[in-house]
């Protein structure tokens, strides 16, 4: 070995090469990112050793099978092992197949998306082609605004549904739940809402949809709505991951065109399978159940999606939520529906008993409540639907007394009322998806009330 002395002269050399050598493999094309191998395989997931250390939950890995890159979310994380949900039903999976990190999902909404149909992962399904991508990239698992930050709701809109206007009017930047059970109209009342004019754009979540429903939704319902909406479909022959994104996408693309200083309708139908799929995913990675079979997960899940939705900072747009509650059973106090009406602004109740006698749609007056209504009534309009309430209320409560003859005419002025009235009420109410929008509900119940009275005649419904 050599004695001589090692000079900065020859140093300097050999430090310039060694830099050069960090800068070249330290750039983004030769950054390799942790990987692991795959341990064990089970019906709803699959595990994977050597990413613990690396990974976050929530975050996407990337597997690698002889048939291509399929990305999965991880669930779970413990010491030796990561617990990982595949995005894809029916994914080829092997043991010590190679699972690299892919950190957080994001997607880059653009205005070219307007009147595209995609799935949650924001590929086009309608076979219009490629979709374009925007300037930022946004975390579909976003946080909602900090609450003083956000803009007051001030400013209502209508409808043109007579039954919500009347009774349960809406405000920019309200959020809304429609709860009823299965069959009873929650999609075509929806499907009504949709084609509301107050809006820039509105946005789409087809949660656990039955296939065949979406074309229908989307041509005939939309129409030429379509082409300031983007519908975010998930079906439920799909898995429960991607149903899971499915909203989580089309609240992070409302988002974006909040940021804009649009007003957004969003519409998800439902949060309920919303729910269910969550809870297979946590029972797949062995959370266990707090609630009729719900895990404590699905409880956190659901105020982070419907917080943000709303009013956005000053300086930008609202995001208007109108969300459906499938409730099991018809149970209006069932899990998801209890916790998710303790969430929102509002609800509209669907009677099953009332979509029996024909009254479309079958809203319950008495039942549903917007907590904003105050804001888009004026005195007048709010001093004559509590009058309304009271008479409908007064016909119900005695509908088993009339039945049996129990009613006379003239022994209570407010019943005699209610009996000449509430039929026309009712009447004024029944609309179908086909029928024109309302422009001004209270004027057409007006008119119908007035030519029940005669020509000439003004039915008085205040006291």
């Amino acid at each position: 070995m050599s004695n001589t002395p090692v000079t900065e002269a020859d140093l300097s050399p050999k430090l310039a090469h060694l830099a050069g050598l960090v800068s070249r493999y330290s750039s983004p094309e030769f950054l390799v990112a942790p990987g692991g191998r795959v341990q064990t395989i089970a019906a709803g997931h699959y595990t994977v050793s050597g990413l613990s250390r690396h990974v976050r939950l929530g975050e996407f890995v990337a597997h690698k099978s002889p048939t291509g890159i399929h990305l999965g979310e991880v669930v779970r994380v413990e010491p030796e092992l990561t617990y990982v949900c595949p995005i894809e039903p029916g994914e080829p999976i092997g043991i010590h197949d190679t699972v690299i990190r892919k950190g957080a999902f994001r997607i880059s909404p653009s205005d070219g998306w307007c009147g595209r149909t995609i799935n949650s992962l924001c590929e086009p399904i309608d076979g219009l082609g490629p979709i374009g991508q925007g300037l930022g990239r946004r975390s579909i698992s976003n946080t909602a605004p900090p609450s003083m930050t956000r803009k007051r709701v001030e400013k209502g809109f209508k409808t043109g549904v007579r039954a919500i206007d009347i009774f349960s009017p809406l405000c920019l930047g309200q959020r809304l739940g429609i709860f009823a059970g299965s069959g009873v109209g929650k999609s075509t009342l929806l499907s009504m809402l949709a084609r509301a004019d107050a809006f820039d754009k509105v946005v789409i979540a087809l949660v656990g949809e039955r296939g065949r429903e979406v074309r229908e939704f989307i041509e005939d319902t939309l129409g030429a709505n379509m082409k300031k909406a983007i519908a975010v479909v998930a079906t439920s022959d799909e898995s429960p991951m991607l149903r899971k994104m499915a909203p989580l996408t089309a609240v992070t693309i409302a988002e974006h065109f909040r940021d804009q200083g649009d007003n957004v309708l969003l519409i998800v139908d439902s949060v309920t399978r919303f729910a269910h799929a969550i809870r297979e995913v946590a029972t797949a990675s062995g959370e266990p159940p707090i609630a009729r079979g719900y895990p404590a997960s699905v409880f956190t899940e659901l105020p982070r999606l419907l917080e943000r939705a709303g009013p956005g900072p000053e300086g930008t747009g609202t995001i208007t939520a109108i969300i459906s509650i499938l409730v099991d059973g018809d149970n209006h106090n069932d899990p998801i529906a209890d916790s998710t009406r303790g969430i929102l602004d509002g609800h509209i109740v669907l009677q099953r008993s009332l979509a029996e006698e024909g009254r479309y749609p079958p809203i319950d007056p008495l039942a549903s409540i917007s907590r904003l209504a105050r804001k888009a009534w004026t005195p007048d309009q709010e001093k004559l639907v509590s009058r309304l309430k009271t008479l409908i209320h007064r016909f119900e409560e005695t509908r088993d007394l009339r039945l049996i003859g129990g009613y006379r005419p003239g022994a209570d002025p407010d019943l005699d009322m209610a009996v000449k009235q509430v039929p026309i009420i009712y009447d004024v109410l029944k609309q179908s998806p086909g029928d024109v929008d309302s422009q001004d509900a209270f004027a057409d119940l007006a008119g119908a009330l007035k030519a029940a009275a005669g020509i000439g005649g003004q039915p008085n419904i205040r006291r």
